[in-house]
């Protein structure tokens, strides 16, 4: 039996716009809502991602994230 999807928790997200409109182009090709598309995404973490990519992407990430800011 399928778990049922409950929403416990609210929290506030900033994205930037590039990530929104991803997040809103992958919600609207699965016919279902944001807030479904990002359970799915962190539920299935580990499965909808490739380690060394992740790995590779999150130091690329990091490493211009101060520039980002300004």
């Amino acid at each position: 039996m399928p778990k049922r999807l409950r929403f416990t928790r609210r929290f506030p997200v900033m994205m930037t716009e590039d990530a929104y409109r991803t997040l809103r182009r992958f919600s609207e090709e699965s016919a279902i809502s944001q807030d479904e598309a990002l359970v799915f995404l962190f539920e299935h973490f580990n499965s909808v991602t490739d380690a060394d990519n992740l790995n590779h992407r999150l130091r690329l990430f990091k490493a211009e994230l101060e520039e980002r800011k300004r």
